[in-house]
């Protein structure tokens, strides 16, 4: 159904915009204005000795290529049941005290902000010299000072992402340009590491130390642009940030969506930055999201939408705020936000804190994805959205060719187009920790529907001069 949705596509968007001409035209003129550099970030490896574990600090700030052959090769990959996974490995998290930690005991801080282990595993942590502080063993009971660098090693594991290719949809030597599966994260965050676009192009494409320019959410497909070199990278993330980068992206919503353009200026607040999850407010940031429908497919619309602000999850908290979330959306288009399940605002009744709390039984990975030995929430009822008509035939060898013509273009100026090879499970590469809390439990593999959320980024523009677009 959603390589149905895709190939509709392009007999609902006139042909000059095809998604499936991938052209980009590189005549950025360069601002000769001085950008600021951004703040120099600190190299944790320096903090410690060469016998020393080498720790990488977490800060979601610094955006800086600091990862070496060493961390990817942590751990490798292996394709089970459509599915890319990862072998669990060891590995050493990282931070600094944070100021309302300060005078907490080690251990209370541990069980209330890292909710992944149970406060048993990390006592058992503590008293093994795993977690440790300033590269000491303490007791549980140390209470954390400023400044104080505290690091665990754990048995690692991560959560299985889809098999899909990343395709390489442009490159040269200042960007590089990619078509993102839906399910992959951009970078390491939370339950993904290796498991991420910027890991993968640097395990399996040889691409590394790329910039990350923007993010899109992990349930969201599309275009992703990335820089290769700093000074592009500034220019690019300025752009954005200055609001000259004009956005599409394509999804599919409940119901039939309203005639014209619709606008909406709805405030968006972030409830939680924790969990992640937005919601509309007056006390949120001044937002603004147009929307028009293209095309209906069943009971449901394709819509094409355009966010002029950048702000979490703008176009799916508009999009239920309006009454017509998005079909597939597992967070925003489910009931935990009341009977209305948002709509207009209306959340029930429900107090923030209350929301979160509701939220939080859904919102990390095991539930989300389901395990055997536990409930889950039920994802948004399914509505039915055939395409009718479509001919997917007919467009499969013009399909063909643009990808041959657009892998021919990229062997010509990189030496990465190949093709990632096919690698089953080897019992030999696994580890296991009798502490783990993980090792022991058997998790089911995420369906289908569990990786895809109908979202797509499908457009880019830099003051019309440049272009990226594609599907």
């Amino acid at each position: 159904m959603f390589m149905k949705f895709f190939r509709q596509l392009k007999y609902i968007i006139p042909s000059e915009n095809s998604c499936y001409n991938r052209w980009v035209s590189t005549t950025v003129q360069k601002d000769a204005s001085q950008l600021p550099e951004k703040r120099k970030t600190i190299e944790t490896d320096k903090l410690v000795d060469a016998k020393k574990v080498k720790l990488e600090t977490k800060s979601p700030k610094n955006k800086k290529p600091n990862l070496t052959d060493e961390k990817y090769d942590e751990t490798s990959y292996y394709f089970e049941n459509g599915l890319r996974k990862v072998y669990p490995y060891f590995f050493t998290f990282t931070t600094f005290t944070k100021g309302r930690w300060v005078g907490e005991k080690i251990l209370d801080v541990f069980a209330r902000e890292f909710r992944a282990h149970p406060a048993e595993e990390y006592q058992r942590s503590i008293e093994t010299g795993k977690l440790t502080v300033n590269y000491e063993k303490v007791p549980s009971d140390y209470r954390l000072k400023h400044n104080d660098l505290l690091s665990n090693v754990v048995h690692r594991h991560e959560v299985p992402v889809s098999l899909q290719s990343i395709a390489i949809v442009h490159m040269d030597e200042d960007i590089v340009v990619v078509n993102k599966p839906a399910s992959i994260p951009v970078h390491p965050c939370g339950r993904y590491r290796h498991n991420t676009v910027v890991f993968i192009l640097a395990k399996s494409h040889n691409l590394k130390n790329l910039r990350t320019i923007h993010r899109l959410d992990r349930l969201t497909s599309g275009l992703l642009i990335f820089g290769r070199t700093s000074t592009k990278a500034r220019e690019l993330e300025q752009q954005i940030r200055n609001r000259q980068v004009q956005k599409e992206y394509v999804c599919r919503v409940e119901g039939r969506f309203p005639d014209g353009i619709i606008e909406c200026n709805e405030p968006i607040q972030v409830v939680s930055y924790k969990i992640g999850v937005c919601r509309v407010s007056p006390n949120g940031k001044d937002c603004k999201t147009t929307f028009q429908r293209i095309s209906e497919v069943g009971d449901c619309s394709i819509v094409l939408c355009k966010p002029l602000t950048g702000r979490m999850h703008q176009i799916r908290v508009h999009l239920q705020y309006l009454g017509y979330p998005i079909v597939n959306d597992p967070l925003y288009n489910h009931e935990v936000f009341g009977p209305l399940k948002g709509r207009g605002g209306d959340i029930g009744g429900k107090s923030d804190d209350q929301l979160i709390n509701n939220l939080i039984k859904i919102h990390n990975a095991e539930n989300w994805l389901g395990m055997e030995e536990g409930g889950i929430l039920p994802i948004a009822n399914p509505i039915k959205c055939e395409v009718k008509n479509s001919r997917e035939n007919e467009s499969l060898t013009e399909i063909e060719a643009q990808q041959t013509k657009l892998k021919s273009t990229v062997d010509s100026i990189t030496d990465v187009g190949h093709e990632e090879p096919i690698d089953p499970f080897d019992p030999t590469k696994t580890t296991f920790d009798p502490f783990c809390h993980e090792c022991k439990v058997n998790y089911r593999d995420p369906n289908a529907k569990d990786l895809i959320m109908y979202l797509h980024a499908w457009k880019y523009k830099v003051n019309n001069l440049y272009k990226v677009s594609g599907l």
